[in-house]
């Protein structure tokens, strides 16, 4: 018995977002998991647009966008050689409600997300779907920063905070040899 054989990891298509796709796929390929690749077409943030722009062709592009990215999810898979079963959907709504209904409902064991880390005021007026999902899930949630930077401070993992650039790989992951005290 493995510990995850259900994945999701939504998606937006980005460049920055395939940290989370690649984390999603390498735990899949070690856990035998099937990855669910999850694009969510947020129509709130277009109900406001004037009446002029044809909700028809928005639409249309939206749903291009997504199919594009959920594809990019099978491709990333194939590329790996990663020996994953990719399962794609694309859905309408709240991003952050729709991640949650889709984990519960698919039976999924783990969410992997991306996160930009923003704090503050950014966070404030722009708000955080990895942060609704993880406090609303009652699935586990693991969330990816897309900036690749590790924070300093409370929380880190110990001998991590004091982390110079020859202790990350091209990527910005960090490379750990031997555990925190290296």
């Amino acid at each position: 018995m493995s510990l995850y054989d259900r994945i999701l990891v939504p998606t937006d298509g980005s460049a920055e977002g395939e940290r989370a796709v690649a984390h999603a796929l390498d735990l899949a390929a070690v856990h035998g998991a099937a990855v669910h690749a999850l694009y969510v077409v947020d129509t709130a943030s277009y109900a406001g647009m004037p009446l002029e722009h044809s909700w028809e062709g928005v639409g249309d592009l939206l749903r291009d966008d997504a199919t594009a990215a959920v594809d990019a999810v099978e491709e990333f898979a194939a590329d790996a050689d990663a020996d994953v079963d990719v399962v794609t959907a694309i859905v309408e709504g709240s991003p952050s409600r729709e991640i949650i209904r889709h984990a519960e409902e698919a039976d999924c064991d783990l969410v992997v997300m991306g996160t930009h880390g923003r704090g503050g005021i950014d966070r404030l007026l722009l708000g955080s779907v990895a942060e609704k999902v993880v406090r609303g899930s009652s699935v586990p949630v693991l969330t990816v920063r897309l900036d690749g930077t590790v924070p300093d401070g409370p929380g880190t993992v110990a001998g991590t905070a004091e982390r110079t650039e020859s202790d990350t790989d091209a990527d910005g992951d960090v490379a750990v040899e031997g555990g925190p005290t290296g």
